[in-house]
């Protein structure tokens, strides 16, 4: 059973950067496909980039250019560097993953593609 636990939030200001993990435990995530959530309060979770086995990623677009999805299947992490952070994204962030090397077209960006969550961890940016 795959167990994520993410870590690096935090309160950052405006224009600040912030490195997201999530540590995968009980099982390998090399065959996992991955993403990044994230939830604002009163809002519904929203997928913010997502990756496949070998590595290939694909953004929302209010993450292109500022975020970057990347994954070491060596340390059985995966990670969102974000930069440029500004008080829209401020929100709780989440991992997810399913066990699949990529997904069909019609499943990307959904909940409840994904089997697997972490606990999430906030981001508070100020203006």
């Amino acid at each position: 059973q795959l167990q994520l636990v993410e870590s690096g939030g935090g309160s950052v200001q405006n224009g600040g950067s912030l490195r997201l993990s999530c540590a995968a435990s009980g099982a390998t995530i090399r065959t996992y496909f991955m993403a990044w959530f994230r939830q604002k309060p009163g809002k519904e979770r929203e997928e913010i980039a997502h990756i496949d086995h070998d590595g290939s990623a694909e953004y929302a677009e209010s993450a292109k250019g500022r975020f970057t999805i990347s994954r070491d299947n060596a340390k059985n992490t995966l990670y969102l560097q974000m930069d440029s952070l500004n008080p829209e994204d401020t929100a709780m962030y989440y991992c997810a993953a399913i066990d699949s090397r990529a997904l069909p077209e019609e499943w990307k960006g959904h909940e409840w593609s994904f089997d697997y969550w972490g606990q999430g961890t906030q981001v508070t940016v100020s203006s």
